[in-house]
């Protein structure tokens, strides 16, 4: 399983200490090093990409992205170049992703 998070972010540090807690392993990809355009698509596939964009970031509602959401190609291209637009922590098994720290969701997800 992958997990993608930023360390200085509260949530991923909970959800961390949790799949610590159940002993679940992870490979730790750190956000703040920026993922490529290939890279988020590959994690987005063929789900909703707007689901993937932080709607608590600055820049989500400076371009009012609810509202007005910019396409897969650009919210692509804002999430490599913006890497906190990224909604996140992000767990991934295989092709499901859960977004966000959900307690029930990583459970299901990590078998625990």
């Amino acid at each position: 399983m992958k997990f993608y998070q930023k360390p200085n972010c509260t949530t991923c540090r909970k959800a961390k200490k949790w799949l610590q807690a159940q002993d679940v392993k992870v490979q730790e990809i750190d956000l703040n090093q920026g993922l490529s355009e290939g890279e988020i698509e590959a994690l987005i596939g063929t789900g909703d990409y707007t689901k993937f964009l932080n709607f608590h970031n600055a820049l989500y509602r400076e371009r009012k992205m609810k509202t007005n959401p910019p396409t897969r190609a650009q919210a692509i291209k804002l999430m490599s170049q913006n890497p906190n637009l990224i909604r996140r922590p992000i767990l991934v098994r295989g092709s499901k992703v859960v977004l966000g720290f959900d307690e029930e969701q990583f459970r299901e997800l990590s078998g625990r």
